[in-house]
């Protein structure tokens, strides 16, 4: 028989997780002085962080086998890296805000946000290795090459701003490494925290690298489609700002004529106007982008399902399953 897992006990087990995270992670960083040093860093972990990395690391560590409470270390190395990632963003990115407050160097310095983000990456190994698990230097490899995968994925996606032809090949690139690989990196962890074979924590990694594409180009997808107000987004924010994601590239590919000239026009000027987007989506639709658009997201999906099924724990892959359709909103 096989074990039904619904969406109310994924997420029963998603708030119970993140409440033991969010405790853990308030320990993290007592040192009072310098205050400079260790306030930036306990700030930014006092956000409204939704911990989806940390929470995939513990399902991971349960799908093999293993337990949660094994790799809590690891998972809240992950969450500090993750952190250190969008405080350093945040200065490249020149935001003022995140979830709502001023982001780390504004309600410090840049200097401060700097160097903070620098010893959170020395932190996050340190949890890392006060983690029960005999693997410690797996850990660590893991964490490295995620790093600077993710610093590959900011410096292309850089390079990719000032570039007036992107193709699709270099825009998925570009999100593999920067948000793709700390997704797979959260639950490759998770499974050698877990003790998993390398069998099982590949396929760990194929899951993390299928969901975290489908969920970049979902968002990309509900950015253009969203109604006004709902999702919190302005409808379009992603044209008017001529960022280039997954539809954009694509309809370049397929669009021709006038249609071509204004989506590439809208690339040229970096954004148009908010009046431009019905156009736009109009554009995309006569392309047929939005439903291949809907067909990748599920292909993406389905394979990432079908990843975890070689896993030894039923429950444990249930549960990774039934959050992973939480995340692409879809029904279970």
């Amino acid at each position: 028989m096989t074990l039904q897992i619904n969406q109310e006990q994924v997420e029963s087990r998603y708030h119970q997780y993140h409440a033991k995270i969010n405790e853990a992670l308030a320990g993290c960083f007592q040192k009072e002085s310098p205050s400079t040093l260790y306030g930036p860093a306990r700030y930014i972990l006092e956000g409204k962080g939704k911990r989806i990395r940390p929470f995939l690391t513990l399902l991971a560590a349960e799908a093999v086998g293993g337990s949660a409470n094994e790799a809590l270390g690891v998972a809240l190395g992950v969450e500090v890296l993750h952190n250190f990632t969008l405080m350093h963003d945040d200065i490249m990115d020149q935001a003022d805000l995140r979830h709502g407050r001023p982001t780390v160097h504004k309600q410090w310095d840049v200097n401060a946000a700097i160097l903070s983000g620098d010893m959170m990456i020395a932190y996050a190994y340190e949890l890392a290795l006060k983690a029960l698990t005999a693997r410690h230097a797996e850990v660590i490899h893991i964490f490295n090459d995620a790093n600077i995968t993710i610093c590959e994925g900011q410096a292309l996606d850089m390079e990719l701003e000032k570039r007036k032809e992107v193709s699709i090949a270099d825009y998925l690139d570009m999100i593999s490494k920067k948000t793709g690989r700390l997704i797979s990196a959260a639950l490759e962890a998770g499974g050698v925290a877990g003790n998993g074979t390398p069998e099982q924590v590949a396929a760990l990694v194929t899951f993390g690298e299928k969901i975290g594409r489908a969920f970049q180009i979902q968002d990309d997808y509900l950015d253009i489609m969203a109604d006004d107000g709902k999702s919190g987004k302005v409808p379009g924010g992603d044209v008017i700002n001529g960022k280039k994601t997954w539809l954009l590239l694509r309809s370049l590919e397929l669009a021709s004529g006038s249609d071509r000239q204004l989506l590439q026009s809208i690339i040229d000027n970096k954004g148009t106007t908010a009046d431009q987007v019905p156009v736009v989506k109009s554009i995309f639709e006569r392309c047929g982008v939005l439903g291949e658009t809907q067909e990748r997201i599920n292909k993406d999906t389905e394979d990432a399902l079908a990843a975890v099924d070689i896993l030894p724990s039923e429950e444990g892959r249930e549960y990774l399953k039934g959050f992973a359709c939480i995340l692409m909103k879809r029904d279970f």
